[in-house]
């Protein structure tokens, strides 16, 4: 297996370990109710998608 040339410094390392962060889910207006949910996911609240309702929930 090859081996490295030189030691990675530690400033080398931070920098990538820094990029892989947690990033917090993008949230869409539903245009019916208002409520926030998930981009491209089903509506929880009211259980629509694109303006269809494609599951029933019971409020």
């Amino acid at each position: 297996m090859a081996q490295p040339k030189r030691k990675q410094s530690k400033q080398r390392s931070r920098k990538r370990r820094g990029s892989i962060q947690f990033k917090l889910p993008h949230l869409a207006k539903d245009p019916q109710d208002g409520t926030m949910h998930r981009a491209h996911c089903v509506n929880p609240a009211n259980g629509t998608y694109r303006g269809r309702q494609v599951l029933d929930v019971e409020v």
